[in-house]
């Protein structure tokens, strides 16, 4: 089918990945802009139909990507998206796909994520210890994501339904709209039970929702505010080091491992889809076992 208009498909594609595939907002709004920055791309080279895109075409936006110095992780996350876009547009239009069918998706580089040590973990719980409301609520934000290892985006869609004290169970909904239970410790327990008597019914002022952290103002807090309570506890633990919340479920992983887990349990926990994704944290068991080697060992 010729004249396949940009605009309409799209949308059309949004569409699906959004009711049929269950991708979450975040993913939905990176497809969208990654297939958006690819068509400014076509318009420039003077390509007004997408039944006329062919292999040339995508070669050259590789290039320019590489050109503008972008991350070969980010090369690779744009190919993906594009492929299914024109993927989608095959099955729908019956429209040639083969121009990024093709295409090499160029090997991400070897990123060990960074973690807390254990020691530094324990000064950034003891430095936030404290009566107040706001303090309640970020030691249990800090207690439970180091906990279960879950994502700031299943944090702050946790509701209160999720939680099951009588077992230490919470209920997560996951990427694609995959559902798990992750178990959580004592700590955690305690620091939930003590916001939710003493801080939440504060916090909340009289306005009614179901969700299980909660703003200053009242309302659910968002995954900006979360990474905004995150940096200031790493001020008041004076730890000179950057913070992103998903540190606390690299920690969560590699502490797992460092003390005996198995990957197939730390997977599941995590609640990643492939064994490849989890198998990044041996990377990190090994270097410390490693340094701890270096460290330790009167000839090494």
């Amino acid at each position: 089918m010729n004249n396949i208009q940009f605009d309409q498909a799209i949308e059309q594609f949004v569409t699906y990945i959004q009711l049929e595939k269950n991708f979450s907002p975040l993913t939905v709004r990176d497809y969208r802009a990654d297939i958006l920055e690819f068509f400014a791309f076509l318009q420039v080279e003077a390509v007004a139909d997408l039944a006329q895109v062919e292999y040339i075409h995508a070669r050259l936006y590789v290039t320019k990507m590489y050109e503008e110095k972008k991350a070969r992780t980010t090369i690779s996350r744009k190919i993906s998206s594009i492929r299914s876009f024109f993927k989608f547009l095959n099955k729908e239009y019956d429209l040639d796909d083969t121009a990024f069918q093709a295409l090499y998706h160029p090997k991400k580089e070897v990123r060990l994520p960074h973690f807390f040590y254990e020691e530094e973990l324990t000064k950034l719980f003891k430095a936030n210890e404290g009566a107040d409301s706001k303090s309640l609520r970020n030691m249990a934000i800090l207690e439970l994501l180091y906990a279960t290892g879950i994502r700031v985006s299943e944090l702050t869609s946790i509701e209160l339904k999720d939680i099951d004290f009588s077992l230490n169970i919470l209920r997560v909904m996951g990427k694609g709209r995959k559902e798990r239970y992750v178990p959580f410790g004592h700590f955690a327990a305690e620091a939930m039970q003590h916001y939710l008597e003493e801080s939440r019914p504060k916090l909340i002022k009289g306005i009614q929702h179901s969700e299980l952290f909660v703003n200053m103002r009242g309302g659910a807090l968002t995954a900006r505010g979360v990474r905004f309570i995150l940096n200031d506890m790493m001020k008041q633990a004076e730890l000179h080091t950057s913070i992103h919340p998903h540190m606390l479920r690299h920690t969560f992983a590699t502490h797992l491992l460092n003390n005996g887990a198995d990957l197939r349990t730390v997977q599941e926990l995590l609640g990643h889809s492939s064994l490849s994704s989890t198998q990044v944290y041996t990377h990190v068991t090994k270097e410390h076992l490693r340094n701890t080697y270096m460290n330790a060992h009167p000839r090494a």
